[in-house]
């Protein structure tokens, strides 16, 4: 009897469905969400008045690594991301596996931070108090069906997506719209946006450090779009454009809507306020009018979106991983009915629920996400000046050589404990570290079995592509 086959099988390639329009939709609605709508007095605490600064600082080192991903992207348009990048750039196989692993982590931790952000505004919205344990029930019931979505297809979760989009966006601009109108009333004091208080046990460099280390989980979501890249049409020529407009788009936005935060509820109340800072704000800037019960439900979709759209990167870039061996070739499993990969969206559900389950607080799971994610950006700024010798057959994005240093600067200043950043927060990473050093090493042990028994000559292509016999 013939033995078992242990290569490979041809899977279903991913569906190009995301033209400009559902790009841009995709990436404002990725960064947009949980980070400004749960964590705008966390960085208030920090820094007082000024709680603009700290996503202003943060837009900036955002917009100086989204370079470097467009050159990256442009130049080798496949799902994987940062992952894949690194492997192009430095060949180590378990640093390329780390490097997926982390950015895996932090999508997951994203939509956790967003599953449990939606849990306290659904018990806010429906009035059922703040239970943690019915906040931790409803939380996961969320991921489920966060999960449901992903499994049935990307065109569904994309459509998705753009409605969304739609109504976390009208959130902010409604937030911004009561801002007129509490500044109208005489209700808003903007000159408390220029007030710099920090910390006792801080300097003005430090607590705006910290801040922006808070406020760069706000950012985060741009790079979530180079995993979509073999479900968008020809994205070598619109990433570019399309991502350098959406983050521009959120960066007046945010700005504009910590202003207005600051400028009608007093720094000492902002700074209690939880995860739902902009509810606050709302109930207190139009008193008279029905947006503060409102709002809480406009809030449940901003966050869902957040969590819809990372379990989306997430899932996908397991899959690009295994494609190239670099994770096992399970990741790469698709229906062939919904041509979603249904492996990699269950294993990532299983560790976000983990996360809702274990680890409670909003802002340090936000601050987690920053974590992993700064890493990630570091390596990326590297990668980026290192593949600058591997030439390629078609026209591509190239960034000014000076922008990812800077921003590799940046990003490696930001991810260090100089910040003020809480250690809970290194030890969730530490802790996400460690589970992926093993299923790494596992990884490791699956994919020489396979090297040493390939039977097809594209098998030892797939093999020498996932970089496993380097």
């Amino acid at each position: 009897m013939a033995e078992p086959s242990t290569t490979p099988h041809a899977e279903p390639e991913l569906k190009r469905v995301m033209g400009p329009g559902l790009l841009l939709l995709f990436i404002i609605g990725d960064i947009l969400g949980t980070g400004i709508y749960a964590l705008t007095g966390t960085v208030a605490r920090e820094v007082g008045g000024v709680v603009w600064l700290p996503f202003l600082v943060a837009f900036a080192v955002a917009l100086m690594t989204a370079f470097s991903y467009l050159e990256l992207v442009t130049k080798y348009p496949h799902a994987g991301g940062a992952a894949v990048f690194t492997h192009k750039a430095f060949r180590i196989g378990f640093l390329t596996f780390m490097v997926a692993f982390t950015v895996m982590a932090s999508g997951i931790t994203s939509s956790a931070t967003a599953s449990r952000a939606f849990a306290e505004n659904f018990m806010k919205g429906f009035g059922l108090g703040t239970d943690p344990t019915i906040v931790t029930v409803v939380a996961i019931g969320f991921m489920l069906l966060v999960m449901g979505v992903n499994l049935y297809g990307v065109a569904e979760s994309v459509k998705a997506n753009v409605v969304l989009t739609c109504i976390e966006l009208s959130g902010l601009l409604l937030v911004i719209f009561v801002g007129f109108l509490a500044m109208s009333s005489g209700r808003a004091d903007f000159s408390r946006v220029l007030l710099f208080e920090t910390p006792q046990d801080k300097g003005w460099f430090l607590a705006l450090s910290a801040a922006t280390s808070v406020a760069f989980f706000a950012m985060v979501g741009f790079e979530d779009s180079v995993n979509m890249a073999e479900e968008t049409k020809n994205p070598s020529k619109i990433f570019p454009p399309i991502m350098l407009t959406g983050l521009g788009i959120t960066g007046v936005i945010y700005v504009l809507v910590s202003m207005t935060a600051v400028a009608i509820v007093p720094i000492g109340e902002l700074t209690e306020t939880g995860a739902t800072p902009l509810l606050t704000v709302v109930e207190m800037g139009a008193p008279g009018l029905p947006f503060g019960a409102v709002f809480p439900f406009i809030s449940m979709f901003a966050v869902a979106n957040t969590a819809l759209i990372n379990m989306m990167m997430a899932s996908r870039l397991l899959y690009g991983m295994g494609r190239q061996l670099v994770l096992p070739h399970v990741f790469s499993r698709v229906l062939p009915s919904r041509r979603t990969p249904w492996v990699s969206i269950l294993f990532t559900t299983g560790l976000a629920i983990a996360l809702i389950t274990f680890v409670g607080q909003v802002s340090q799971l936000g601050g987690t996400t920053a974590l992993l994610l700064l890493a990630v950006f570091t390596l990326v700024n590297v990668a980026v000046l290192v593949l600058r010798r591997d030439p390629v057959a078609h026209s591509h994005f190239r960034a000014p050589t000076w922008l990812p240093v800077v921003a590799g600067l940046c990003t490696f200043y930001l991810v260090g404990p100089w910040t003020g950043r809480p250690l809970e927060q290194f030890t969730i990473a530490l802790v996400l570290i460690a589970i992926g050093a093993v299923l790494g090493f596992i990884t490791f042990l699956v994919n020489k079995a396979l090297r040493q028994r390939p039977t097809r000559i594209e098998d030892v292509d797939l093999l020498d592509e996932g970089g496993v016999r380097n």
